[in-house]
């Protein structure tokens, strides 16, 4: 089911049972391209809730679900079962595997990588930039790679290039300067690794 007032630009294929809701805009083109020139494909039994704006480019697998008023940027590499909660913002050239959940209001930057089963929680801001507002800062982006099954608590932050392990959880609110080795908890600012009590 498609809305009325959802917009559908050019070169792009939604699977089946697919349902968009009003004021959707799939296929919004990117600075400097033309109307269909970047193909876009969101796979079956998709739901993509109001106002979310998803840009040209992206491949997106099935079972696929946003919040309202999601925005997605261009060329990303979506897969399977991946849930994008409210007001959440996925920058351009980001690649977030099967079964991944990343909840309200996340930030994603460019070239970060969430891998299988990963979980943002909310307010959770990933960056790329280490040196903001340089002429360079452009050609030195460089996002957080969080990896397969590990947790980020709500209202943390995470550093440009840092490293998440696989099954590591990062306490809410800490703010992660280095990486976190697999099956490893960290809490704090700057975050560290929890240890019992005596």
């Amino acid at each position: 089911m498609i809305s009325r007032t959802a917009i559908i630009h050019e070169n792009v294929t939604l699977g089946k049972n697919c349902i968009v809701e009003d004021f959707v805009i799939i296929g919004a083109i990117p600075k400097g391209k033309s109307a269909g020139e970047l193909k876009t494909v969101i796979g079956d039994n998709a739901v993509i809730r109001s106002h979310t704006v998803i840009y040209a480019g992206n491949t997106i697998g099935s079972n696929f679900q946003t919040g309202n008023k999601v925005n997605i940027r261009e060329s990303n590499e979506i897969r399977d079962n991946v849930s994008i909660g409210t007001l959440s913002v996925i920058e351009h050239h980001i690649k977030i595997l099967d079964d991944v959940r990343i909840h309200s209001q996340a930030f994603i930057p460019e070239y970060s990588k969430l891998m299988k089963g990963s979980w943002i929680g909310p307010n959770v801001v990933l960056t790329n930039a280490r040196y903001p507002n340089r002429a360079d800062t452009k050609e030195k982006l460089e996002g957080p790679t969080i990896e397969e099954n590990a947790v980020v608590g709500a209202n943390s932050t995470i550093l440009p290039g840092v490293l998440v392990g696989e099954g590591a959880i990062v306490g809410a609110g800490a703010v992660v300067t280095e990486d976190v080795p697999n099956f490893t908890t960290v809490v704090g600012n700057p975050a560290r690794k929890l240890t019992k009590g005596p």
